[in-house]
C-alpha cells in the first residue's frame, strides 16, 4: 500500500492553477512491471480539497444551469452506533475470512471513545457477541478482537436472519439512550454468498430490512467473490441510505473492507436538507441527505429559471453532535465565462455544438445516476420502463454509456480492409443497446457489428492448454504431435517468439496447483496469464487472465472476461465472449485464441487457467520460435511405424488404453521417439490421436526447458533461433 505522503506514484504529471487543475497517470508496462509483476490493479485515489470562503458551500453557474458544492470541515465528528455483521458460513474458509478478521481488528482499533458498537457473526445460526451495544474502551477493543479471532466458518448463510439482530440492536440502543439526532447508526455487512437459509425470497429481505430499519439505519455491504447476489446487496444499500463494493475473487477481501470503512469513518452532519426556492430553481437533482462523512462532498445541480439572476437564496438544515444547523444565505450568481485551462490556452470546444457546458454536463449526469438508483430500487414494471427510457434518452443525449447503451469507436480515416472499417470498437452492455457515437456530431454511425459468440470454436490443433499440454499440427503430413512441459509455479514460458520479424511475441505465466490424489505428479500447473506483445505498426500490449483483459496500446483499457465486446484500432482486434474465448487478431494475418476455463466450485487440484491456441500464423515470419513457434513453418514425417504404407497415419488403431505403437519423428531436423495416444483439446471436449514426445519434449524442441524461461512478462527475448532481442 504506497504512503499517501510520499508524493504521487511515478508518470504522475500534475499541471494546475487557482482555478483548474489537469492531472494524467500513464504508466508504461515497464513502470508497471517494477512495481509488481502482473502490473497494477487497484484504484487510482486522486485527495484534493479547494478552499471554501463560505459556510453554505461554493455555487458556480454557467448559462442557466448550477451546481453546488457543499463539504464543511471543522465539525466535530458525530458518535457511530455500529454492528459488525461477518457471514461465517463453510464459504468463507480459508483467506477470505482471515482477510476480513485482520482488517476488523485494524477498524476496531480506530473506533472513538465515543462511538458504540456490537459484532455479530452469521451462518445457519446467527452468533451475536453481545446482545447490546457496548462502549469502545481498550478493554472492549480487546474482547471484541478475541471474539472475531475465534469465528470459524460452517454451515449456509441466513442473510435476513442477521440483518434483522443486527437492526435490533441498533434500534434498541437509540431508543434506550434518546440519541438519534445526535448520533449516526450504522451497519457494516460483509458476505461472500446467497441467502440458503431461513427467509431466501430477495423482495421479503428486503422488505423485511426496510420495515425494520425505517430510515434510520443505514447499511453498508461488502460481496466477496463471484458467488455473491450482488444485486440484493447493492439494493439493501440503496434502500437503506449506504453504499456497497465489490470485492473480485483475487482481491484482498481485507484491504477493500479498510478502504471501505475510511469513508465512513467520520461521519460529520446526519439528516441534511437543502433547500432553493421554487420560483428559482427547476430539475434540481437529490437535495436530501441522510449522513454526510468527512472527505466526502455533497454536489447538488439543477436550473435556473432565470438566467439574468443576481443572487440565489440557499438553505440548509442538519444536525452535527451538538445542535440543531441551520444555515441561510443570498449566494452572488453572477454570469460566469468559459475559463482557461492551465496551460494558459481556451479549454475545448468540445463537439461543435457551441461553447461547452461543463456544468449542464455534470447536471446530466447527476440525473442520470439517480435515475439509474430508482430503476435498480423500483419492483413496478411500468415505472421501471419509464426510469429506463428517461435515462437512456438522457445519457444517449449527453453520450453517456450507461447499461441501456452502447458505445462505437470508429478510427478517423476509414481505409479499405481495416478492422476499424469493419467493427470500430463496441461495448454493449445491458438490455437493447442503443448504438451512439462518442465523436463528434458529423460522424457517420458504422453498422452494429453482428458476429456471434460461440464458446465452442474450431480452431487450429496447434495449442496449450491444461496442465500445460502441448499440441503441434503438421497439416502437410497429417501429422499432430504432443508433448508435456512440467514447469514450476511463477515461470514464464516463451511460446510464440517474432519479435524481430512480425513484431509479436507471446509468452504464459504458469500458477501451481496440488496434484490429484493417487497422481503420478506432484503438482500440476496451468497458465493463469497470456501476454501479447506487438511491436508493428505500432506497440502495443495485451494481459489476459480468466477476469479480464488489458490492453494498453497509447490509452490503457480493462475489458472484463464476463462481458462480451469488441474493440479494435491499428490493426488490433480484440474480440471477448463473455466466460468463454478471447480472440485477438493482428493485421488480419495472425490470429490466437485463448480459452478461458473457470470452475463454479473449483476441487483443491483445480484452478480458473486459460488455454492458448493459434489459429492463424500466416503473418508469423520463417525466423519465428518459442515453445509453439519453432514448430509453425515446419513439416514432419515418421521414418519409423509399425503400420504398412497404406495406413491413415491419423487413425492409428490404439494397441491399449492411453498408448498405442511407437516410432520415430523427424522435425526440424531432430529424430524423436514418440507413441501414439489420445488427447483432449477444446475444453475437454474434443479428442484427437497425436504421436506423444515423452520426456519434457526434450529432444523435439530445440534447448532445453531454461531457454524458453522469460524474465517478466513482455520480455521479447529468445536464446534459441535468429533475429534475437532483449527489449520491451
Amino acid at each position: 500500500m504506497r504512503n499517501y505522503d510520499s508524493g504521487p506514484p511515478p508518470s504522475t504529471v500534475i499541471n494546475q492553477n487557482e482555478t483548474f487543475a489537469n492531472i494524467i497517470f500513464k504508466p508504461s508496462v515497464v513502470q508497471q512491471a517494477k512495481i509488481a509483476q502482473n502490473g497494477v490493479l487497484g484504484d487510482f485515489i486522486i485527495r484534493y480539497d479547494v478552499n471554501r470562503e463560505q459556510s453554505i458551500g461554493d455555487i458556480q453557474v454557467l448559462n442557466g444551469y448550477f451546481v453546488h458544492y457543499f463539504a464543511p470541515k471543522d465539525l466535530p465528528p458525530l458518535p457511530k452506533n455500529v454492528v459488525f455483521v461477518l457471514d461465517s458460513s463453510a464459504s468463507m474458509v480459508g483467506t477470505k475470512l482471515r482477510q476480513t478478521k485482520d482488517a476488523l481488528f485494524t477498524i476496531l482499533h480506530d473506533l472513538r471513545p465515543q462511538d458504540h458498537f456490537s459484532i455479530i457473526g452469521f451462518s445457519n445460526r446467527i452468533k451475536v457477541w453481545k446482545d447490546h451495544l457496548i462502549s469502545v474502551t481498550p478493554d472492549s477493543v480487546r474482547d471484541g478482537k478475541v471474539y472475531i479471532h475465534h469465528m470459524s466458518p460452517t454451515g449456509g448463510t441466513d442473510i435476513n436472519g442477521a440483518l434483522q439482530r443486527a437492526i435490533g440492536l441498533l434500534n434498541k440502543y437509540v431508543a434506550h439512550n434518546d440519541i438519534g439526532d445526535r448520533s449516526v447508526s450504522l451497519i457494516i455487512f460483509l458476505t461472500d454468498g446467497k441467502p440458503t437459509v431461513g427467509e431466501t425470497h430477495t423482495l421479503k429481505i428486503l422488505n423485511n430490512t426496510r420495515e425494520a430499519a425505517r430510515g434510520q439505519v443505514c447499511i453498508f455491504t461488502i460481496g466477496i467473490g463471484n458467488d455473491v447476489d450482488f444485486r440484493l446487496l447493492e439494493k439493501l444499500s440503496l434502500e437503506n441510505c449506504g453504499l456497497t463494493r465489490r470485492v473480485h475473487e483475487e482481491e484482498d477481501a481485507g484491504s477493500q473492507l479498510i478502504g471501505f470503512y475510511d469513508e465512513i469513518r467520520s461521519p460529520l452532519l446526519s439528516d441534511i436538507r437543502i433547500d432553493y426556492p421554487p420560483s428559482s430553481v427547476v430539475q434540481a437533482t437529490k437535495t436530501l441527505f441522510p449522513n454526510y462523512f468527512n472527505g466526502s462532498e455533497i454536489i447538488i445541480a439543477g436550473k435556473l429559471v432565470d438566467r439574468q439572476l443576481d443572487h440565489l437564496h440557499v438553505e440548509v438544515t442538519a444536525s452535527n453532535s451538538k445542535k440543531f444547523v441551520i444555515l441561510k444565505t443570498d449566494v452572488p450568481v453572477g454570469p460566469q465565462k468559459a475559463g482557461k485551462d492551465v496551460t494558459g490556452s481556451p479549454r475545448p470546444e468540445g463537439d461543435g455544438e457551441g461553447d461547452p457546458n461543463h456544468i449542464e454536463r455534470l447536471w446530466s449526469y447527476l440525473t442520470t445516476k439517480e435515475l439509474l438508483s430508482s430503476w435498480l430500487q423500483s419492483d413496478d414494471e411500468l415505472e421501471k420502463e419509464r426510469l429506463r427510457q428517461r435515462a437512456q434518452d438522457l445519457a444517449l443525449s449527453y453520450r453517456f454509456l450507461i447499461p441501456f447503451t452502447s458505445m462505437k469507436l470508429r478510427g478517423p480515416v476509414p481505409r479499405k480492409d481495416s478492422l476499424e472499417e469493419a467493427h470500430g470498437m463496441s461495448a454493449a452492455m445491458g438490455p437493447e443497446p442503443v448504438v451512439q457515437s462518442i465523436r463528434g456530431a458529423g460522424t457517420q454511425p458504422g453498422p452494429l457489428l453482428e458476429k456471434p459468440y460461440q464458446p465452442r470454436i474450431k480452431i487450429s490443433k496447434t495449442s496449450v492448454d491444461g496442465d500445460p499440454h502441448f499440441v503441434v499440427d503438421f497439416p502437410l503430413s497429417k501429422l499432430t504431435v504432443c508433448f508435456n512441459i512440467d514447469g514450476q509455479p511463477g515461470d514464464i514460458l516463451r511460446l510464440v517468439s517474432d519479435h524481430m520479424d512480425s513484431g509479436v511475441t507471446v509468452n504464459g505465466e504458469l500458477i501451481g496447483a496440488p496434484a490429484p490424489p493417487n497422481g503420478h505428479k506432484k503438482q500440476r500447473t496451468y497458465f493463469r496469464t497470456i501476454t501479447i506483445l506487438v511491436n508493428k505498426p505500432e506497440r502495443s500490449y495485451l494481459e489476459i487472465t480468466p477476469s479480464r483483459v488489458i490492453l494498453d496500446g497509447g490509452d490503457r483499457l480493462v475489458l472484463p472476461c464476463n462481458q462480451s465486446v469488441v474493440v479494435g484500432s491499428r490493426g488490433l482486434e480484440v474480440a471477448v465472449s463473455a466466460n468463454a474465448n478471447v480472440t485477438v487478431t493482428i493485421q488480419g494475418s495472425i490470429a490466437f485464441v485463448i480459452l478461458i476455463h473457470l470452475y463454479k466450485k473449483p476441487a483443491p487440484f483445480q484452478r480458473h487457467h486459460l488455454g492458448f491456441y493459434i489459429a492463424n500464423s500466416e503473418g508469423l515470419s520463417s525466423n519465428c520460435h518459442g515453445l509453439l513457434g519453432q514448430f509453425l513453418n515446419q513439416d514432419a514425417r515418421l521414418t519409423e511405424h509399425p503400420a504398412g504404407p497404406s495406413q491413415n497415419l491419423t487413425h492409428l488403431p490404439l494397441l491399449r488404453v492411453g498408448e498405442g505403437p511407437e516410432a520415430v519423428l523427424k522435425v526440424n531436423g531432430h529424430e524423436v521417439p514418440v507413441v501414439w495416444k489420445q488427447r483432449k483439446i477444446y475444453n475437454g471436449e474434443e479428442q484427437i490421436d497425436c504421436w506423444f514426445a515423452r520426456n519434457n519434449a526434450a529432444k523435439l524442441i530445440d534447448g532445453e526447458y531454461k531457454d524458453y524461461l522469460a524474465s517478466h512478462p513482455f520480455d521479447t527475448g529468445m536464446t534459441l533461433g535468429r533475429g534475437t532481442s532483449r527489449e520491451l
